[in-house]
């Protein structure tokens, strides 16, 4: 990196922090640090909800999760439009007639004290993991990739976001979310234009997305009914439904964005707008990803993006064959020029089809390398989707550019790590600390929900000095959500829609549920779309059983 990049990463991130502090940092009260006093425009509302999911697992993992399988992932998103007009429709009314602070307070004003608190911890649990892995995950991956020591990058990623989301509260966070998603969209604007002016001028626009079909890159729909298959139109329409459901409907991550607003109206616009901008947000991601395939189809890829795996590798006895592969790796790229530089190769089958022997050739090597790293530094991540985007990044884009794109990634991390944080202190402060100690006053609980953003940042930034990559950063998070966003949707679904269903039965039907659906995924029986599905559905019927059972 050079000086530009440094000053551009530099004044971007200390301008979202001081633009977060100077804004608002006076609380009277408590709706003023948990709800910003309500003062969101539905425009701040929608940028904010996006912001909140869009964390730096989207920027880094999804274009690698399309650089490895295809645009198949944005079918994930399917059932979320759907989602947001049930949650505009259904629940916004229910949370803002009852002028609650948080969904689950919600909860004991239907049923009862012990349902909210065991749907409060089901929340506190999840989001309190996943936003460890939020910080944690811009911070392995810059500093393996830029060589920054990776404690110190999680402590000062984790103290910028804890620093202005306890002092500004909700109202910083919408805030400098808005400054954020702006940050974002230009950056990956811009690595998009970069990328097509970078592939070879001969190849056109469509030309690239034909190489990429021929890859099965551009698959968009699937329609097969496998259970296992993670991304179909059906997973996503029904599952992702379910999953959309629990989370923008249930996750008070999520839920005090659009309580912010200054009203239902202003509330339920911003939901829209996020249900009518998040797919072409994704696959236009994802189009970045798959592009970005294409352009190392003219440009020699590294047999394994993690250049910290590569040079641990190296120094293992297993280093002259991974050496070995990458020679064969060289001669598999220059063959493929061969083909794609013919003028009739997108005409010419016989040639289309040598290219993709070839392709899988280095396909099988890539995965070779993989096993070889696995084998000599078992401590060392050999999955590097979620370093191809940065890889390009650092070692293709132009000075300047590089800084704008660290600060897409860390920006990312701040707005849905602070989201989280923000949260996960309200839900605690108003679900339990509140709750239990009700002899407080408002100045009090305004300290309170300080200390406890201090505390559950404390907590996010020590297990992310201990996580551990997975598969896919992006689908451990959906993962986790997916443990546990059923049951909590089947809780919310009975107290709006069953009346009749009492306290004694949600609140067992729940543990069962969470229960079963943990052996379910342990078992690895179904997908963990599914998981949302089967979580919601069971909770329900057995709410209802156990009600028609014990008529109470």
């Amino acid at each position: 990196m050079e000086l530009i990049d440094w000053a551009v990463l530099g004044l971007t991130l200390t301008f979202i922090v001081v633009y977060g502090v100077w804004k608002n940092n006076a609380h009277k009260n408590i709706k003023e640090y948990i709800m910003g006093g309500n003062q969101a425009s539905w425009f701040t509302v929608g940028l904010s909800v996006m912001a909140t999911q869009a964390s730096a697992i989207t920027f880094l993992s999804t274009p690698g999760q399309a650089f490895n399988d295809g645009m198949g992932f944005v079918q994930f998103y399917f059932g979320l439009p759907f989602a947001m007009v049930i949650i505009c429709l259904f629940f916004l009314p229910v949370y803002h007639k009852l002028k609650v602070y948080t969904a689950y307070e919600f909860l004991e004003k239907r049923f009862d004290l012990k349902t909210r608190t065991l749907t409060a911890i089901l929340f506190l649990i999840q989001r309190g993991l996943a936003a460890g892995i939020t910080i944690y995950a811009p911070a392995i991956i810059l500093s393996i990739v830029l060589g920054w020591n990776l404690k110190l990058l999680v402590v000062v990623i984790g103290l910028m976001v804890v620093f202005y989301t306890l002092i500004g509260g909700t109202q910083a966070v919408n805030i400098t979310q808005k400054q954020q998603m702006f940050i974002i969209f230009s950056g990956m604007i811009a690595a998009f234009v970069f990328i097509v002016k970078g592939l070879p001028e001969t190849l056109s626009f469509s030309n690239a997305l034909r190489l990429a079909g021929l890859n099965n890159k551009m698959n968009v729909l699937d329609f097969s009914v496998d259970p296992n298959n993670r991304y179909t139109f059906w997973s996503g329409i029904t599952g992702g439904l379910f999953l959309a459901l629990s989370y923008f409907g249930t996750d008070q991550s999520q839920v005090q964005r659009y309580l912010s607003g200054k009203s239902l109206a202003e509330s339920q616009r911003g939901l829209i707008m996020n249900g009518f901008l998040k797919i072409p947000m994704q696959f236009f991601i994802l189009l970045i990803g798959v592009l970005v395939f294409v352009f190392f189809q003219f440009e020699k890829a590294p047999l394994h993006f993690n250049p910290y795996a590569v040079e641990k590798v190296k120094s293992t006895p297993g280093g002259n064959k991974f050496e070995a592969l990458e020679i064969a790796n060289d001669i598999i790229f220059q063959e493929k020029q061969k083909q794609l530089q013919k003028k009739d190769f997108f005409s010419n089958i016989g040639s289309q089809a040598k290219y993709l022997e070839l392709e899988k050739q280095a396909q099988r090597n890539r995965d070779q390398a993989k096993k070889i790293i696995e084998a000599n530094q078992p401590q060392v991540e050999s999955n590097d989707k979620d370093y191809v985007f940065i890889y390009f990044i650092l070692n293709y884009l132009p000075q300047g550019l590089i800084g704008l794109l660290l600060a897409v990634i860390l920006s990312a991390a701040m707005s849905s790590a602070a989201s989280e944080i923000n949260a996960l202190s309200a839900t605690t402060v108003v679900d339990l600390y509140k709750r239990f100690n009700g002899s407080g006053n408002e100045r009090d609980y305004v300290w309170a929900g300080k200390r406890f953003t201090l505390l559950w940042g404390a907590i996010a930034i020590a297990f992310a000095l201990v996580g551990n990559l997975f598969e896919n950063l992006i689908q451990l998070i959906n993962i986790i959500g997916s443990l546990f966003y059923g049951t909590i949707l089947g809780i919310f679904l009975i107290a709006i829609f069953l009346k009749n269903i009492k306290a004694n039965g949600v609140f067992y039907a729940a543990i069962l549920t969470e229960i079963i659906v943990l052996i379910v995924h342990s078992q690895a029986w179904v997908s963990f779309l599914w998981l949302n599905v089967i979580g919601a559905v069971l909770t329900v019927m057995i709410a209802v059983m156990i009600q028609y059972i014990f008529k109470k």
